[in-house]
């Protein structure tokens, strides 16, 4: 068989140059428009992307730039180092031996150094709050060589921010804040210091990945492959157009030096935390007035919920949130119009809210939705004054165990309290031992805790939490949900009902 092709080349090319000779003007402006739009995206991708020299740019917002030297007074210590256990009858002979002087001994000056950069021609500069931290004296000197004393505006320890001030004669060279958000991973970034103590410092890379957490509730770090260095940190991280996206903080490293995972708080957190020190002098943040967890799958699946999304509450004490009506159990969806995640999201939003202010709080209680409006206090003022959960007194059980779930459980009683160190206001069931091979104990739970709700009901009576255990299997539940206090602190667990009577 023969195959023959479905097109003639030859009719077709001779169509075309027949095509091309009537209309040669047409032909050629679109060949030229087409090069000029190849041209303009080629220009467009490199104007995005890093130029060919950064030192236009360096030049440009160097002088914003400052290195941090601070002076603190510590005691004087000569002699050998000795190391020696705490409680060791040669503890005294070695402290007398490393301050033969005693408590008179004279005292040195230790110094630090570390970066910042100047937000305003008036003088304001930002650094981190542990550059300076406990500093007698802090200098700062700019990149031209000139040098000024600095006063602490404000510090802000949850994001190791703080605020400085300068007073100079004339307007500082100064840089802008950028959004942080706008940031993409695989974005040029600019890192700028004195790193190591070396002096003014230049290094280069890419956005590694945002949204980073590293130990505070407020973290939102930049990682960068950009070189960050002992005495970087409180420098600035820079975006291809000269604005500050990050102030870099902190890096991870085995060898005390950079291997290309360094990180920057992000603009967009150091910017509500600056405006804050600046007309405050300290941080006034937003309280909701509850303690949250994530919500898991096998807490979404006993709670009846469709996706594992959303904060869970698992207390509230007295403060904003109980006085709007919500309740421990409840379901935090979405906060001031903006859906929650998850806890960290939560914690963010609600940090960065004007105190004061009334906004309206979603929560998904037993599979329905409800709005409260709520009106946010100020969380310095609660942690400062250390509100706690209010109680009943409880009510005397009788004393019984029995050994359900994998855990043996025992009403609260007097002397049980006293032998757990809980306090008169604890109600519900006491853990008094765990089976290791149980899944309560893979989940955390240990001799000490005491489950307070079941299925978020109140359980008192060992019988409480057998009838939400019959509750839950008949509703067709696959696990249960527990609340469960440790030292005062709760948290939901969710605890499988398959093949888990009581034993």
């Amino acid at each position: 068989m023969t195959v023959r092709p479905t097109a003639r080349p030859a009719a077709s090319a001779a169509a075309a140059r027949a095509r091309a000779a009537r209309f040669p003007i047409q032909a050629l402006w679109i060949a030229t428009l087409s090069m000029l739009l190849i041209l303009a995206h080629v220009a467009s991708a490199a104007a995005q992307g890093a130029p060919q020299s950064l030192a236009p740019l360096v030049d440009r917002i160097s002088g914003s730039v400052v290195n941090i030297t601070t002076a603190t007074t510590v005691a004087r210590q000569s002699g050998p180092q000795g190391i020696v256990p705490e409680g060791s009858p040669f503890e005294e002979f070695f402290r007398e031996f490393r301050n033969p002087e005693g408590d008179d001994a004279p005292m040195r000056r230790s110094s630090a150094l570390g970066s910042g950069f100047v937000i305003s021609e008036d003088g304001y500069v930002v650094t981190n709050n542990h550059v300076i931290e406990n500093a007698d004296e802090i200098q700062v000197e700019f990149f031209s060589g000139g040098e000024m004393p600095a006063e602490v505006v404000g510090t802000d320890p949850n994001t190791d921010i703080a605020l400085l001030k300068v007073e100079a004669d004339e307007p500082l060279p100064f840089v802008n804040f950028g959004d942080s958000e706008a940031m993409r991973v695989g974005d040029w970034v600019m890192a700028m210091g004195n790193p190591l103590g070396q002096g003014f410092s230049v290094s280069v890379g890419i956005v590694s990945a945002s949204g980073r957490a590293l130990s505070g509730s407020y973290d939102d770090y930049i990682q960068t492959d950009a070189a960050i260095n002992r005495g970087n940190s409180g420098g600035p991280l820079f975006n291809m157009d000269g604005d500050v996206i990050g102030v870099n903080t902190a890096i991870l490293s085995p060898t005390g030096g950079s291997i290309g995972i360094g990180f920057a708080m992000s603009s967009n957190v150091v910017t509500n935390v600056v405006d804050q020190l600046r007309e405050y002098g300290e941080t006034r943040r937003g309280w909701l007035g509850v303690s949250i967890q994530d919500v898991t799958d096998d807490v979404a699946e006993a709670m009846g919920l469709e996706a594992a999304a959303g904060a869970l509450v698992t207390d509230v004490p007295d403060g904003p949130a109980a006085e709007a009506g919500i309740e421990t159990g409840d379901v935090i969806v979405s906060f001031d119009g903006v859906e929650v995640e998850d806890t960290r999201g939560l914690v963010r939003q609600v940090g960065n809210t004007a105190v004061g202010k009334t906004v309206r709080v979603v929560v998904n209680r037993e599979g329905a939705t409800e709005t409260f409006r709520v009106t946010l206090g100020r969380r310095e003022e609660a942690e400062a004054a250390q509100v706690g959960p209010s109680g009943e007194t409880p009510q005397e059980e009788a004393p019984s165990e029995e050994s359900v779930l994998g855990m043996t459980l025992s009403p609260l009683t007097s002397d049980l309290r006293g032998e757990l160190g809980l306090e008169d206001d604890v109600r519900g069931l006491a853990v008094l031992e765990v089976d290791e091979s149980a899944e309560a104990y893979e989940k955390g739970l240990r001799r000490g805790d005491v489950i307070s709700e079941a299925g978020q009901t109140e359980v008192l009576a060992i019988e409480d939490l057998q009838e939400r255990i019959t509750e839950a299997r008949d509703a067709g539940r696959m696990s249960l949900l527990l609340l469960v206090r440790r030292d005062g602190s709760p948290r939901f667990v969710a605890l499988s009902l398959e093949e888990s009577g009581n034993e």
